[in-house]
């Protein structure tokens, strides 16, 4: 093993399922000789070919169009949307699409295809590039959604998503690329997909979230340490569906819990994570349910994201709040 960043642990999943399965075809705007606009994809068309790693138009209803049929056909498309933000212009085909194929059908066809889109603030990115729609994607039934927070599992939880043989929306947060890195092993691996992971035990408060902000209720979670409060953190990875029995499990420990996530409050992830809470667990609780989530407003220029993404005072500030209940 090796310490790696994130954007080397996708490259290396990616590699690693090129030469595992010749089915496997990666493509979008960009991604064949440039490698992609973070480089994702560098060396790899180099190495596998202009027939399996290839460049696409700027067309985001084409390249979502192509996989469908692609998959159709047997094989497993790696499609890349350039940024999340752009994801509504391949809408029909995600939502009206490839997400319904396999009931259309009865089970009588796959639909292997994987949708990488990076996504998240933090990173100074023009209007559009770093919306968190993931909570749209998630109530597309037929269409799973994985957000890893870490390098080891971007590797494993990516290489499981294209041996899937259902539709799986692959979102890479923007500024965990290159911020951290983390003991990756060079040999393919798994991670299983539909299961949260505690990434932190605890026994007086869990923190709930995905994706970036799992770095920010690890860095929480440490403050609330110095004060002698023992926060669990709870790291979804896979958003739709829900890991009903991690999530109710720490509930059930802990009995008080704040949910975090980067996207606005209304109507995201953290609202089903805390209406199935409420449902499932509501006989655990001491305390409401605590949400830390950004403002109800488009997302911000960049010189103002600072102060509109949430972060680990605002989770430590909630925490302390649900405690003192």
């Amino acid at each position: 093993m090796s310490q790696k960043t994130m954007i080397k642990a996708i490259t290396d999943a990616l590699d690693e399922e090129l030469a595992h399965d010749d089915q496997v075809l990666i493509f979008g705007e960009d991604i064949g000789k440039n490698g992609g606009v973070f480089r994702a994809t560098e060396g790899l068309q180099a190495k596998y070919g202009e027939q399996r790693v290839f460049d696409t138009p700027l067309a985001e209803s084409g390249i979502i169009g192509l996989s469908t049929g692609l998959a159709l056909k047997g094989f497993r498309p790696v499609p890349e949307i350039q940024f999340f933000g752009f994801v509504f212009e391949a809408m029909d085909e995600i939502a009206g699409q490839l997400s319904r194929i396999r009931f259309r059908l009865g089970g009588t066809r796959k639909m292997p295809i994987t949708i990488r889109a990076p996504f998240g603030g933090g990173v100074h990115t023009p209007e559009l590039h770093a919306d968190s729609l993931e909570g749209l994607i998630a109530q597309v039934p037929g269409l799973r959604v994985v957000v890893p927070s870490n390098p080891y599992d971007a590797k494993g939880l990516l290489i499981s998503a294209i041996r899937s043989d259902d539709p799986v929306f692959f979102l890479e947060h923007m500024k965990l690329y290159r911020s951290i890195k983390q003991e990756v092993p060079e040999q393919a691996y798994t991670v299983p997909l539909d299961q949260a992971a505690v990434a932190k035990e605890g026994s007086d408060l869990t923190l709930i979230s995905y994706g970036y902000m799992v770095q920010e209720c690890l860095k929480a979670s440490e403050q609330l340490a110095k004060e002698g409060i023992k926060a669990e953190v709870v790291d979804l990875r896979t958003i739709s569906p829900l890991d009903e029995t991690t999530i109710l499990a720490s509930i059930k420990k802990t009995s008080r819990v704040v949910i975090v996530q980067e996207a606005q409050k209304q109507a995201g992830v953290a609202a089903q994570v805390a209406s199935l809470i409420a449902e499932k667990g509501i006989l655990y609780l001491s305390a409401p349910i605590g949400q830390v989530a950004a403002p109800n407003t488009p997302y911000p220029f960049s010189d103002a994201e600072a102060d509109w993404l949430p972060n680990e005072k605002q989770i430590v500030a909630k925490a302390k709040e649900i405690l003192t209940y």
